[in-house]
């Protein structure tokens, strides 16, 4: 099965939904909020310690839903709409990059909220993997949950999570399924 073609999975809803959470796809601003809260209550308590690198960061809604602002926030995105909305709407250092296959920058924490949810399989492996080699201290993502096959969603098992964590040789492993169903949150510790 080919791989959805982002630009226009995503411009297309921009266009008809303009700059909101449905315009990334999502079912509404709660959901959105919902699974941010949870990705930063993984996070340390103390935000201004670290650096946040968003994989994935859209228009850069993670940011400013951070009541607290890390000390150096850095989005990535693979679109170039969506890197000059981020960059316009935070003010922060924007990168335009494939996190499945360029160099990534470093950062203590790497979070990401749904941008694995259009890739193939393979490629949410290459997009973990990534993101973990880049982290000093561990990636933090959600993703859709479960077995189910879809020809627009990719769906990670809690069995792909553990075996891609050990392959990785993760430290720790932390994996949230109580706040939404069919997604999950999990949170990779060195």
């Amino acid at each position: 099965m080919p791989r959805i073609d982002s630009e226009k999975f995503y411009t297309s809803a921009i266009g008809k939904y303009g700059i909101t959470p449905q315009g990334l796809n999502w079912n509404s601003k709660l959901f959105q909020d919902i699974r941010f809260s949870v990705l930063l209550e993984m996070l340390p308590r103390d935000l201004s310690e670290i650096t946040i690198a968003d994989a994935g960061c859209g228009f850069g809604d993670l940011y400013h839903y951070m009541q607290e602002k890390p000390k150096e926030y850095i989005g990535i995105d693979s679109l170039q709409i969506m890197c000059e909305i981020a960059s316009e709407k935070t003010s922060c250092k924007i990168i335009r990059a494939d996190v499945c296959k360029d160099e990534l920058p470093h950062a203590d924490y790497y979070l990401c909220s749904g941008a694995m949810n259009v890739l193939k399989s393979f490629e949410s492996y290459q997009f973990i993997r990534n993101c973990f080699l880049a982290c000093g201290n561990g990636f933090i993502f959600n993703a859709l949950h479960g077995e189910k096959e879809s020809k627009t969603y990719n769906y990670l098992s809690t069995c792909q999570i553990e075996t891609i964590a050990k392959e990785l040789k993760v430290g720790h492993v932390e994996i949230r399924t109580d706040y939404l169903e069919s997604d999950i949150t999990v949170g990779f510790f060195k």
